[in-house]
């Protein structure tokens, strides 16, 4: 008897399904997307025809592709039960399109009336027992409006950064969403670069009653002079006054409870509470959802399922209390809420601890707990102002403010919002108080604070750019082309960010505004209902890029970063000195370059190419620290000039690692950069050799041009073992999606 075969897109997700289904169904995993654009833009999309585009089957997925197909000839019935978005309903659609034999002859088609589509925002038996009684067709209008996406950051991708590797430097990128956020960053930079401090003084006094138990408190003055005269005339006057109370304000303050998570709230409490990056949390929320644990986690609406709530009414009442309980539903201030139709929340809530290791425990108890507080009532909070000052009132007031809850509500499920209590002491108006000291403390204003992850994502929300699904990636995007670097949680721009984005907001404006990312995230939306059409949607914008981008070409590099400071002269030729960005960040060069190679660092000193550091034990040549358009480097020898030295073999160079300090570079670290490529050994399987090396996004090591990143392995001591365990972990998706047919 054939089988009914329901096709997912991870092993774990899988499995868990097979689980609640009987005999009759077979379970398999597609392992994510299985067909993509193919990373040539030549062939990808066929622009005249009505931006086609060309898909090719993703490396690696091959053998996957065949077994669905396999099993799909054996079927009854085929389920495509792909995430509930975009993104599942373009996977299932790529599924359908092999199984029924897209382009091949009609005799190996699998009929279209058998492939039924179901989809679930939680996977528990009775979400995937319900999914299975409403089959549906595949959401042609949905999948288009990913599809859209998906070619329209292809063309903006492609088109931008070719121009970005001419004219800036190779290897170097831009996006639609990507250079927007950017942009952002940078904006925040410029304001913290021009903010120019100011000196200002805090003030305070500490005081005691002068009867009952003559209790100490501190009051701060509610002005912060910015004169220092000012500042000595309030403590003149204050040590010299009689100290009173002024006023005694109290005001019962409500706390509301927060909306249950979407995926960018989760990503920014999770950052702020745990820790974790935007695409750790996400990568973690995936295995809690793939387990069954929790609703789907890509979602920017904050309604619960009247199951859900039902499950907190009985929690609640007998955890907490009936008088806790306060059913709730929440506005999304998404202005683009597309994504699946319900909350991040636990799939049972009587299951307070879940998870299989301390990350997932913790993240959990977070959705769990920010979900039942949801439907709880306000915190009441006790708020007293103490106002002071002396008798004669010739200085400003000096007050203290204090808080104390009076009922917990909604805290007492999500205890981490509650803080701490601030009690004061029981005064009354007209008190006379004892002044024991006054205080001064001088400080200088503060530039604006710098984005954090969960900064840029509240940001990015509120402006209308991207969607939930993509912030994580487009953060990580940012650190690992290293336009940003984390330092403390802040991200700040680097050099190169800096002079990409420059670029871009001087010669593509429109493209990278606000404006023109959201509207389009508008028209993404209307494809999504089937109210706007895909070519007229791509047309309108390519048309005007395209024309922009040509223009463009023709424009300068913009590596220049601007004057030097006029002290800094040219140790060749005395000239003033110009600011490039090379591989390896800033450094001074010769405005007349190329006329004259001379070059300093940032904190001028010379980078000299006469003087060898050393000779090179295989053939005797002497070895130069160069500085070129990429960046500073080691190179063996010096490179043929005049006639015939275009075909003259090229010196041996490597990069000189981000960061290092030229003046420090050795004989011994020289050598050690030009181990590169090393030849690691020989793949078991394959018998071809596995590298180790630099590129242009950094250490790698590659096997027949599968090439995998080095994020904590030092690329100049890797051994074959190590790299080996590397190729057998499943590549993470970095850039451009893998290959399809």
């Amino acid at each position: 008897m054939s089988k009914k075969l329901l096709i997912v897109e991870s092993p774990a997700k899988a499995k868990t399904i097979s689980k609640y289904l009987g005999d009759e169904y077979e379970v398999v995993a597609s392992v994510g997307h299985i067909r993509d654009l193919p990373k040539s833009n030549k062939q990808a999309i066929d622009i005249g025809a009505g931006f086609v585009p060309h898909y090719e089957i993703s490396k690696g997925k091959e053998k996957v592709v065949s077994e669905i197909k396999n099993l799909a000839k054996k079927a009854s019935e085929i389920l495509l039960a792909t995430d509930p978005d975009r993104e599942g309903e373009a996977i299932a659609w790529h599924i359908a399109e092999l199984i029924q034999g897209s382009g091949e002859k009609s005799k190996s088609k699998f009929p279209i009336s058998k492939i039924k589509r179901v989809t679930y925002h939680e996977i528990t038996k009775e979400a995937i027992e319900e999914a299975l009684k409403h089959p549906r067709e595949i959401d042609q209008d949905l999948r288009q409006a990913q599809e859209a996406r998906r070619v329209l950051d292809r063309l903006v991708g492609y088109d931008l950064s070719g121009i970005i590797w001419k004219k800036v430097r190779y290897g170097l990128s831009a996006g639609r969403v990507q250079s927007p956020a950017l942009r952002i960053i940078m904006e925040k930079e410029r304001e913290i670069r021009a903010f120019k401090s100011e000196d200002f003084w805090v003030v305070s006094a500490d005081v005691k009653r002068n009867e009952g138990k003559k209790e100490k408190f501190i009051v701060v003055c509610e002005e912060e002079p910015r004169d220092k005269k000012v500042v000595d005339a309030i403590v003149q006057a204050g040590e010299k006054g009689l100290w009173f109370v002024k006023e005694v304000k109290e005001t019962n303050v409500k706390k509301s409870p927060r909306a249950p998570f979407i995926t960018s709230t989760l990503q920014q409490t999770a950052s702020s509470r745990l820790g974790f990056s935007p695409s750790r949390t996400m990568g973690i929320a995936q295995k809690l959802y793939e387990s069954g644990h929790i609703t789907y986690m890509r979602t920017d609406s904050t309604t619960l399922a009247k199951t859900a709530i039902d499950q907190i009414v009985d929690l609640v009442t007998k955890k907490f209390g009936k008088e806790y309980l306060e059913l709730r539903s929440y506005a999304s201030k998404s202005k683009n809420a597309q994504e699946a139709h319900e909350a991040i929340r636990p799939t049972h809530f009587n299951i307070e601890h879940a998870g299989m290791n301390d990350e997932q425990k913790k993240l959990y108890e977070l959705i769990w707990r920010r979900a039942v507080s949801s439907q709880m009532k306000d915190a009441g909070t006790l708020r007293t102002k103490i106002t002071t000052n002396i008798t004669d009132g010739k200085i400003p007031d000096f007050s203290i403010t204090g808080s104390q809850i009076i009922f917990p509500g909604w805290l007492l499920s999500d205890p981490a919002s509650r803080g701490d209590d601030v009690e004061l002491p029981k005064v009354s108006e007209g008190e006379k108080l004892d002044l024991e000291k006054i205080n001064i403390e001088a400080k200088q204003t503060e530039p604006p604070g710098r984005y954090s992850e969960a900064g840029l994502i509240k940001e990015l929300e509120k402006r209308g750019i991207g969607r939930p699904s993509t912030y994580a990636s487009t953060i990580k995007t940012l650190e690992d082309r290293g336009y940003v670097d984390k330092v403390n949680k802040a991200l700040i721009p680097t050099d190169t960010g800096d002079v990409v984005s420059s670029f871009l907001e001087a010669n593509f404006a429109e493209y990278i505004s606000d404006s023109f990312t959201a509207e389009m995230e508008d028209k993404l939306d209307l494809i999504a209902e089937g109210k706007e059409e895909y070519v007229k949607t791509l047309e309108d914008f390519y048309g005007p890029f395209l024309k922009e981008v040509k223009i463009k070409d023709k424009l300068d590099k913009a590596t220049n970063m601007g004057d030097a400071d006029p002290n800094m002269k040219c140790p060749k030729c005395g000239e003033a000195m110009i600011i490039k960005l090379g591989r390896g960040g800033k450094f001074l060069s010769c405005g007349t370059y190329p006329d004259c190679d001379g070059a300093l660092t940032m904190e001028g000193v010379e980078i000299k190419k006469d003087e060898p550091i050393g000779i090179y034990p295989e053939n005797g040549l002497p070895i130069y620290i160069l500085v070129g358009k990429y960046g500073p480097y080691v190179q063996v020898g010096e490179r043929a000039k005049g006639k015939g030295s275009k075909k003259a073999e090229k010196p041996r160079m490597a990069s000189i690692p981000k960061g290092k300090d030229l003046t420090t570079v050795t004989l011994a670290d020289a050598l050690t950069y030009l181990t590169l490529p090393r030849v690691l050994g020989v793949h078991p399987d394959t018998g071809k050799e596995i590298k180790a090396n630099v590129g242009m996004f950094g250490p790698y090591v590659v096997h027949e041009k599968d090439f995998r990143s080095l994020k904590e392995d030092d690329v100049y001591t890797i051994e074959l073992p190590r790299a080996l365990e590397i190729f057998a972990q499943e590549k993470k998706k970095r850039g451009f999606k893998k290959k399809t047919k």
